[in-house]
């Protein structure tokens, strides 16, 4: 097997990488990036020599095509819509198959905030999903669609949830990547990057599509605020969630819902400070004059906090999972909860949403090359991973320190 990943010398797609060279199937790891710098620190951390370096512009699109004709599976850890919708696309066309780890759900963009996506002429962004989606299987690629953390893990235990229950009524999606609390005291907004920061506040200011009474409705990104205590794995802590776009895809597989969200998890006071932020329209992308000179509020704002969010020497992350999916089994009222607390991996220097994100993502690539993933098109996770090699991918990312608990109530 043949693995590609794009974004290899970024700290997610780099953990791909570092997981992938140590299957006995796999024989060559290529890593994609623009600096020939990068893409040999990255060489040289892994220091495996399955690896092979492509020094690449993917504007290119036709060199681009010729590499990927090279490898069985491509992995996007890509930092932006443009980028991941452009390289899936190419991929298609060259039947590269696929693993995306940042969009929520190609076949069903949002229109909001499309981060330069370019659409085809005549294309809507729903008709160009739909093609991308058609165009996949008219050339037999499986394009898994979001094998991170959310979309990813989230969607995969919640879609196994649903499938053990004779009838679900509600599914929600608590997830969210945190600094460690001793690391949240060092950041404005009790929040550290692990993540395109520029991606995240994107997330807090679009319209966001739920399942409410059955019905498919548009919110406001950052609202219905849920604080919850997680006392699993020997944690015990007070955090709280707010609704965002990560796991849309439900909205189209799962319609006979009557509740579905996705949350996302942070710190207390955290949404507070955003929704202060979203108040004075610190998050607005409609430039302000200042002095002569037009700014976008939400640049302003970057180009300021940006520093102050990243990691200093000692930080660490922790990612979080708390996801509920509600309705009867046997007659009997039935929650099915899946819980997940990651630490970073400090003596191999990996942070835990490189982990939780970059390790899913290997283990939906090696499932495609081994033919456990056969369906055509774009494939939600909850999809691709069927009931029949569940418990496989559990178990996988069990190997590689990553736990997730079930735990079942009934009621009544």
């Amino acid at each position: 097997m043949k693995i590609l990943v794009f974004g290899g010398s970024g700290k997610i797609g780099a953990a791909v990488a570092w997981d992938v060279v140590k299957e006995k199937d796999v024989e060559i790891v290529g890593l994609v990036g623009r600096r020939a710098e990068a893409l040999e620190e990255t060489k040289a951390w892994i220091g495996s020599p399955k690896l092979k370096l492509h020094v690449l512009d993917i504007d290119d699109t036709e060199a681009l095509k010729s590499v990927m004709q090279q490898y069985d599976v491509g992995v996007l850890a890509l930092p932006d819509r443009r980028t991941s919708y452009h390289v899936a696309d190419a991929a298609i066309q060259a039947g590269l198959n696929i693993v995306d780890m940042l969009e929520e759900f190609h076949r069903r963009p949002d229109a909001y905030e499309i981060e330069g996506l370019r659409l085809p002429p005549g294309m809507g962004v729903d008709d160009y999903g739909e093609w991308l989606h058609q165009q996949a299987v008219a050339h037999g690629v499986t394009f898994f669609d979001g094998a991170g953390f959310a979309p990813g893990i989230s969607n995969i235990t919640i879609g196994e949830g649903i499938r053990k229950l004779d009838e679900t009524e509600s599914a929600i999606g608590r997830v969210g990547g945190i600094p460690s609390k001793a690391s949240s005291e060092k950041h404005p907004l009790k929040y550290m990057i692990t993540w395109a920061f520029e991606h995240v506040l994107r997330e807090y200011m679009i319209k966001v599509k739920v399942i409410k009474d059955g019905k498919v409705v548009e919110v406001d990104a950052a609202g219905d605020l849920e604080g919850f205590k997680f006392s699993e794995f020997g944690v015990n802590e007070d955090l709280e969630c707010a609704i965002t776009p990560g796991m849309p895809s439900f909205i189209f597989t799962r319609p006979n819902l009557k509740e579905f969200a996705e949350k996302t998890v942070r710190w207390p006071g955290h949404w507070q400070g955003v929704k202060a932020l979203k108040e004075c329209g610190m998050l607005d992308l409609t430039p302000v004059q200042i002095d002569g000179q037009k700014i976008a509020p939400r640049e302003f704002l970057l180009a300021v906090i940006e520093p102050r969010l990243r990691p200093v020497p000692g930080d660490t992350d922790v990612c979080v999972m708390w996801n509920t999916v509600v309705g009867t089994k046997n007659g009997k009222r039935t929650r099915i909860n899946y819980y997940l607390w990651d630490e970073a991996d400090t003596k191999n220097g990996i942070s835990s949403m490189a982990r939780v994100t970059g390790f899913s993502a290997a283990v939906a690539a090696l499932f495609i090359g081994r033919g456990l993933v056969l369906q055509k098109g774009i494939v939600a996770p909850e999809d691709g991973i069927s009931s029949q090699h569940y418990q496989e991918y559990i178990n996988e990312l069990e190997k590689r320190g990553i736990k997730i608990l079930e735990r079942i109530e009934t009621f009544g």
